[in-house]
C-alpha cells in the first residue's frame, strides 16, 4: 500500500489506517483506490475475518480531498469524483465480513460517510460527527443522505445535513449512530476486540446475516420474513451450524471453520 494507507493484518483482523495526517486524512482518488485494493484483498483471503478503519493522527478524516475537488472542471468530472466514493464505500458496506470504524478524531463529510459506510462504530470522546457539505453550497455525495438517514430519525439527519450541524460522541451514541464511546486511549484497543469477537464468529452466517439486514430493510415486512426463512434454512445443516450446535452441547466454545475465499459478498 501507499503511504496514504496502512494496511495490516493482525489475528484475523484487518486494520486499515488512513495515513494522511498532514492533510487531515482527506479521502481522494487515490485513497480510493487504495481502499478498493485492499478490500479486495481482504475478501479474498479467508484468514481475514473482520476489519477495523481508523485514520492516524489526531482526526478520522476531515472528509474529501477539497484540492483535488478544486482541481475538476465540470460537472461531469465531479461526477467521476463521486463515482470513485461510492464504489469504494458500496464494497466496503457490501463487504461479506464485518467491519468496525474506529473513529479517533472528527469524521467529517466524506470521513462521517466512511464510518457509516462500516457496520458498527467505535468513537473517542473528542470527536465530532457531521457533514457539513451546505455550508460549501454543496450536499452530502457519497451516501450520507442515504446511509444516515437509516440510523437516525428524519429529523436528526435533517439538522445534520441541512443545517451543517455536528454530533458529539455521548449525543451519537444516544442516538444509535455509535455503538461505543471510549476515551481516546481505549479506542484501538476495543474496536480491535469488538473486531476479534466477530471474527470468532461463523462467516458464512455472518454474511448471510449483512446481507439480510441490509437487503431487508429495503422490503416490506411479508418478503422480509421470507427472506430471513430462506437464510436460516441456507444455513442449516452446513458445517457453522453443526459445530455451533455440538459445541453447545458439548459445552466448549465453536471452533468455527474460516469462509471460503470467494466467499458470498
Amino acid at each position: 500500500m501507499a503511504d496514504i494507507l496502512r494496511f495490516e493484518r493482525l489475528d484475523g483482523v484487518a486494520l486499515l489506517t488512513l495515513d494522511r495526517p498532514e492533510r487531515l486524512n482527506a479521502i481522494g482518488s487515490d485513497t480510493h483506490a487504495l481502499l478498493r485494493s485492499a478490500l479486495d484483498a481482504i475478501q479474498a483471503d479467508p484468514a481475514l475475518r473482520a476489519v477495523v478503519v481508523t485514520g492516524s493522527g489526531k482526526v478520522f478524516s476531515a472528509g474529501a480531498d477539497i484540492a483535488e475537488m478544486r482541481t475538476l472542471t465540470d460537472a461531469d468530472s465531479y461526477e467521476a469524483f463521486l463515482q470513485g466514493f461510492h464504489d469504494c464505500y458500496s464494497r466496503l458496506s457490501g463487504l461479506a465480513k464485518p467491519t468496525v470504524a474506529a473513529v479517533n478524531g472528527h469524521a467529517l463529510g466524506g470521513g462521517f460517510e466512511l464510518a457509516l459506510a462500516c457496520d458498527l462504530r467505535v468513537v473517542a470522546r473528542p470527536a465530532k460527527l457531521g457533514l457539513p457539505e451546505i455550508k460549501l453550497g454543496m450536499l452530502p455525495g457519497a451516501g450520507g443522505t442515504q446511509r444516515l438517514t437509516r440510523l437516525v430519525p428524519m429529523n436528526i439527519a435533517k439538522e445534520l445535513i441541512l443545517a451543517g450541524r455536528t454530533l458529539d460522541a455521548e449525543r451519537a451514541c444516544t442516538l444509535g449512530v455509535v455503538n461505543l464511546v471510549t476515551d481516546p486511549a481505549e479506542l484501538l484497543p476495543s474496536a480491535l476486540q469488538l473486531a476479534r469477537d466477530l471474527a470468532a464468529g461463523p462467516p458464512e452466517a455472518l454474511a448471510a446475516g449483512k446481507r439480510l439486514l441490509d437487503d431487508g430493510i429495503e422490503l416490506g415486512l411479508p418478503a422480509a420474513l421470507k427472506l430471513e426463512q430462506d437464510a436460516g434454512r441456507a444455513l442449516f445443516g452446513q458445517p457453522e451450524a453443526i459445530e455451533g450446535m455440538s459445541a453447545f452441547a458439548e459445552k466448549r466454545p465453536p471452533r468455527f471453520p474460516a469462509q471460503a475465499a470467494d466467499g458470498a459478498s
